[in-house]
């Protein structure tokens, strides 16, 4: 039973990374870097944890809310992710760099683009996958 509860958590934390990736397509201006677009089995330890994390964070807020989450406006579901991974970035980083940590209204528009993109994708997952 453990193994299938990791790879229930891969699969949430891939979800999470394919909603990023195509949102980075999507919304980033010009060519993206190369670590916007890593593919989930490419990543840093801490970051498939963080993926993983954040989905679980959204997916337990959409949940407590019976679903009503989904009268959030765009910017409230971006910020809530935006918010999450920040969480994710301390947990990691002691002393992370002011950009990885920048609250919403800092952050560039494809960013927040993405942001709500994300947000949208797990809570959309949430009934095929639960």
């Amino acid at each position: 039973m453990h193994d299938i509860d990791i790879d229930i958590d891969i699969d949430r934390g891939r979800i999470f990374r394919t909603a990023w990736i195509t949102g980075v397509t999507e919304h980033y201006p010009g060519e993206p870097k190369a670590g916007y677009v890593t593919p989930w089995e490419q990543m840093p330890e801490w970051e498939q944890a963080s993926a993983i994390a954040v989905y679980q964070q959204i997916a337990a807020f959409v949940e407590a809310t019976d679903g009503a989450a989904k009268k959030l406006n765009r910017e409230q579901r971006g910020r809530f992710v935006a918010l999450c991974w920040i969480g994710q970035i301390y947990k990691h980083f002691p002393d992370p760099k002011p950009s990885y940590v920048a609250d919403w209204d800092q952050l560039p528009s494809w960013q927040q683009q993405v942001d709500v993109d994300i947000f949208d994708a797990i809570e959309g997952s949430m009934t095929t996958t639960d």
